[in-house]
């Protein structure tokens, strides 16, 4: 089971490795992509306890969750082009005569 995290930084959704540790022996942050989380070691800053725990339990929860059913998108409102629209003034193309 693969944990799908979010980045606090940009939003962006991200995979990292299953034991939360790169190959080098870094550990993998829940909170910040790879390039937040090197960001912010050069800062010298380090990610909360507390958030990393409640990251790591949301992805935790929504990958033990069963499938959903998609909702159904919104319904298509675009206005379409009618018999009252085509013959209307500036409606349609314009005949010359």
């Amino acid at each position: 089971m693969r944990l799908l995290f979010q980045c606090t930084e940009c939003g962006v959704h991200y995979l990292p490795p299953e034991g939360l540790a790169y190959a080098d022996g870094s550990p993998a942050s829940p909170l910040w992509c790879t390039e937040h989380q090197a960001a912010m070691r050069e800062l010298g800053l380090t990610e909360p306890p507390a958030a990393a725990a409640l990251a790591l339990l949301g992805a935790r929860q929504r990958a033990a969750a069963p499938p959903t059913e998609e909702r159904p998108g919104r319904p298509d409102i675009r206005p379409t082009r009618t018999r009252r629209g085509a013959t209307a003034p500036g409606g349609g193309r314009s005949r010359l005569h």
